[in-house]
């Protein structure tokens, strides 16, 4: 089910309806109402995904139940990692097994040997990357004595499979959510409408900045020799917005919804395209997943202590890694590398960490070294989301090309001028809230009522004019 679909219109409200009124005075079964709900929420798009995620949720369960138990260190490593095999091994089988038999195949073929391999018509289940990610935490926090485990199957339930945030994250620590589900939730008005604006937000960044600038970005991408160096450019721009109204949207709607039922999700992006170094980009594009790797994959690598080459050793396996986890595609490994080389002459010269308040945190505009800055690091970002869009590595390279030709410098041949006012208009709000948890927080809060909700119905109404009668996917529902 999607959330800028007419089915999700119709089912938000029925579940707040019951949620509410209904089940209100008991907590297990208004934990069960949010199972329920999620599974139909998931279910939608294929039912027989369910049991993928049933099992998951059971297997981490009762190891996480055992681990508690068992004390003798071989016997816990040997549960940690059982759950370890389980939930990677049904990830990599479903998303990555014929990119590996392709990539064998091709290391065979340029020696000359040639190898019949059999491939897969294997579907991706939605959200495998995120709610396996999610289970995983719970057990290794578990096993490195964290967290205590639940012994609430419903909750548990409920945690993994939570329908706001199951499909696309945020990525959830068991520590932040797992324990409001232990507690009756108070509905409160203040919390409510502030994640209706958030949705709203959300709703917007998806429909009206990501949905159009996927049309130009599409047909670009799509046929590369067609067009000049300039226009290449602007195909690259679209989609480095196409991409943040995309996720960061679903990622507002997630988080604006979960506070219409009295959960508080953490933040996912935090105005990433204002930032003023690599590092910075990387600490508030797509948090969860970035603090994922760093908590369970980088920090136990040695993170940032030891030498020069364990260093660089280190950052440039959290971003490959990164990478690999976004798609079974080179080019996405190559988009990690990309970042990872940004990422290592901050570090090596103790950069990586200068920026850690937001850009002009007490002026309405930055400055000239800031605003220099900011458009670097856009420039850089911008050039690693070509891999990312690619279908090919070749395709990439032919794009970058063509891109930096004498062309560049010509006038673009596709240069919509409705799309670039919203996108300027998009940056303005986003620019005017970046101190915020998100845009329309605190907007016009203390202004005039009459300026406030003409604000409110500009956005609705904009929403609705660019709305297509076929809903359009969500980017990271592949990943």
């Amino acid at each position: 089910m999607l959330f800028n679909s007419l089915d999700f219109a119709v089912f938000l409200p029925i579940v707040f309806v019951l949620y509410w009124f209904v089940v209100n005075k008991n907590l297990k079964t208004q934990n069960a109402l949010l199972v329920i709900a999620s599974y139909v929420f998931y279910g939608w798009w294929d039912w027989r995904f369910l049991f993928l995620i049933l099992c998951s949720s059971l297997v981490d369960y009762t190891i996480g139940l055992m681990l508690e138990k068992e004390h003798g260190l071989i016997k816990r490593k040997v549960l940690l990692w059982g759950s370890i095999g389980v939930n990677l091994g049904v990830l990599v089988f479903f998303k990555y097994y014929n990119f590996f038999v392709d990539s064998f195949t091709e290391v065979f073929s340029l020696f000359g040997a040639k190898i019949q391999s059999n491939t897969l018509d294997v579907i991706l289940p939605v959200g495998i990357s995120f709610y396996t990610f999610q289970t995983l935490s719970y057990t290794i926090d578990i096993y490195k004595r964290k967290l205590k485990p639940t012994s609430n199957l419903v909750a548990f339930l409920a945690f993994v499979s939570f329908f706001p945030q199951l499909v696309a994250g945020p990525i959830e620590r068991a520590s932040n959510l797992l324990p409001q589900f232990y507690s009756m939730r108070k509905f409160h008005y203040s919390k409510a409408v502030d994640g209706c604006r958030q949705i709203l937000w959300g709703l917007f960044k998806k429909i009206v900045i990501a949905d159009q600038c996927a049309e130009y970005a599409n047909e670009i991408f799509n046929h590369p020799d067609d067009y000049s160096g300039s226009t290449l450019l602007m195909g690259a721009l679209f989609f480095t917005f196409q991409i943040y109204g995309d996720f960061s949207g679903y990622s507002d709607i997630a988080i604006g919804t979960s506070r219409l039922f009295g959960f508080n999700l953490k933040q996912n992006f935090a105005f990433p395209y204002f930032s003023r170094d690599i590092a910075e980009f990387w600490r508030r594009w797509h948090i969860s997943l970035s603090t994922w790797f760093r908590d369970y994959l980088y920090i136990p690598l040695g993170g940032s202590h030891g030498g020069t080459w364990v260093k660089i050793r280190n950052i440039l396996i959290i971003f490959l890694v990164s990478g690999f986890w976004h798609g079974a595609n080179w080019t996405f490994i190559i988009w990690g590398f990309l970042n990872a080389l940004y990422f290592l002459p901050l570090m090596l010269t103790k950069r990586n960490r200068n920026n850690l308040d937001i850009v002009a945190q007490e002026n309405v505009f930055p400055n000239f070294i800031e605003l220099f800055k900011m458009g670097l690091t856009f420039i850089l970002t911008i050039i690693a989301w070509i891999f990312f869009r690619a279908e090919s590595v070749t395709g990439a390279f032919s794009f970058l090309k063509g891109m930096f030709s004498r062309s560049l410098w010509s006038i673009p041949t596709i240069r919509p001028t409705d799309i670039l006012v919203l996108i300027l208009f998009f940056l303005v709000v986003e620019w005017c809230g970046r101190r915020q948890k998100h845009a329309l927080e605190l907007l016009f809060i203390k202004k005039a009522r009459l300026l406030k909700w003409s604000f409110y119905m500009l956005v609705l109404v904009l929403i609705f004019v660019f709305s297509s009668d076929t809903e359009q996917t969500f980017i990271y529902f592949q990943f």
